[in-house]
This record gives C-alpha cells, structure tokens and sequence, in this order.
C-alpha cells in the first residue's frame, strides 16, 4: 500500500514528499509539531491537541497555516489516503522557508506545513500494556520552554536511544533537585505507597500533555485520590504502581524503573483500569 503526504498545499507520494533546504525548521527548529491517537479512523481526544496546537503556534509566534476547519479536513483525508484505522496522525508546522538567519524573517514567509499518517498494530500495544514496559532514568537537559511541543527533539532523541540500548520503553528526564520532570515522549506517573495518584505539575518544565489532562478528568470523575506533585526515581521504585501517557503510549503501564522492579513486578490494576478508561473517553472524543 502506498503513504501520502500532505506538503504544503498538496498530497503527494510519500516518498516523493520533500521540503525547501532552507526551511527553519529543518535549520534552526524553528517550528513546532502536534500527534493525534487515530482510533476507528478518527482524531482521538481531538479538542485538546488543536488547543495545544494552537497555544504553541501562539507562543513562538507562527501564524496557523490555515483554519480550524480547513485543517480538520485535511487531516482527516491523509487518515482516509493512507487507510489508517489505528495509528497516528502528525502534523508539523515550521515559519516557513528563508534565507538563513537567526532573527525571525520579516515580513514573514507563508508558514510550512507537513502531515503524515501511519497505522499501528494495536494488538501489539494491548499485548505490551498487559506485559508492562521498563524506563530508565536520565539528567534533564532540555531547554527551559518544553511546555512548547516544538520539533527541537534532540535530546529527547537521545534519550529514547538509551533507553532502547538498555532494552527499555521511556526514558524519563531527572531534574537537579533529583525529581522526574517527564518522559522524553511521555508524561510519567506513579501510585505512590499511600495509594495516591502523583504526576508532575505543568507549572514545571514539563509539556503540557493532552492525554495528561484527559486522564486528570478521569481520575477525578473515578474519584481516585491525585496530588499534582513531583516525585523522586526512589519514590518511583518503591510505589505501588507506574506507568506513562501520551498519544502514542495512551496509558503504559511500568513495571520497573532502572531495572528495579515496581511492587510485585506486574502490571498493576489502577494503571490497566486508567487504560481501558481512557480508550473508551478518547473515542467520546474523536471527530
């Protein structure tokens, strides 16, 4: 089967897709990006991804390449083109093609903009969550603006590569007061030995998660206990449970923390429960 891509403008064969060599985002990062769940052929939990789409177009001062409506149906259509039932759906925005320079490019360039889509086995993804995943653990050395979803991914990429040298899921981000800040492609949580839910604060260096803020809704509507406080790798080790969210990952279950395991060495049953919760609510949710 064939991909396609959207590229500016137009879909083309995925593998004839390209960008203009002095596009800033592949010069300078100078662009953000956003993922959409696609669960039955749709845009899962979609309201909260276009507002963080909209907010981080906002704060590095990039103009929305096109309108809400517009947008959605094109993202829908590249769904529909690559036959995705399952999978992810991405979108990439960057300021646009200029002659290199560090400054913003006045008057500013049409803004670029880039999306792909692919299935996942998500078969496969309900048979790890069952088995449950590891993470290790890493110094943060992020820039201080990752509440911006911007496609400056160095670091997280190299942390995702140790985490896969070392056989591991995630690899979460330890600041210097020796507290988790975040996954580098995940929000991190941990049911701690009192039984309460504990996530790190968005007020912290952390991205603002939309499966992060789907899942709070829940746990509040579950009336599970939940504390918005930071923890340590140690408290992570000797909690009851833990696991990680995001739009690929949904909600992981952890069941060992730098080849420690978490309680029993099993997938508990607040991060499974969490799970099936969130799927159900994300398809509420889709458009």
């Amino acid at each position: 089967m064939s991909r396609w891509a959207y590229v500016n403008g137009r879909f083309v064969p995925h593998r004839n897709a390209v960008v203009h060599i002095e596009d800033r985002g592949y010069q300078l990062a100078d662009g953000i990006y956003e993922v959409w769940a696609v669960m039955d052929g749709k845009l899962a939990d979609a309201e909260g991804h276009f507002a963080r789409l909209a907010r981080s177009l906002g704060e590095l001062r990039i103009e929305p390449p096109m309108g809400r409506a517009a947008l959605t149906l094109v993202l829908r259509e590249a769904v529909r083109r690559n036959r995705v039932k399952n999978g992810l759906v991405y979108l990439q925005v960057t300021r646009g093609v200029a002659k290199r320079d560090h400054a913003f490019p006045d008057p500013a360039p049409p803004p670029a903009i880039v999306i792909t889509a692919k299935s996942i086995d998500r078969a496969g993804a309900e048979a790890k969550a069952a088995k449950g995943v590891s993470v290790i653990t890493t110094p943060e050395n992020r820039w201080g603006r990752c509440d911006i979803k911007t496609v400056g991914l160095l670091p997280n990429a190299m942390a995702k590569q140790a985490a896969r040298e070392k056989g591991a899921y995630e690899a979460w981000f330890v600041d210097d007061l020796g507290f988790v800040t975040e996954g580098a492609s995940s929000n991190a949580w941990i049911v701690d030995a009192d039984g309460v839910l504990r996530t790190r604060d968005a007020n912290a260096n952390i991205l603002r998660g939309v499966t992060r803020h789907t899942l709070m809704d829940l746990i509040d509507r579950e009336g599970l206990k939940f504390e918005q406080r930071p923890f340590t790798p140690a408290e992570a080790k000797a909690a009851k449970e833990v696991f990680v969210s995001g739009a690929g990952s949904l909600i992981m279950p952890v069941i060992a923390v730098d080849g420690a395991p978490v309680g029993n060495g099993c997938v508990g049953p607040v991060a499974s429960r969490l799970r099936a919760l969130y799927i159900e609510e994300a398809r509420n949710r889709a458009i």
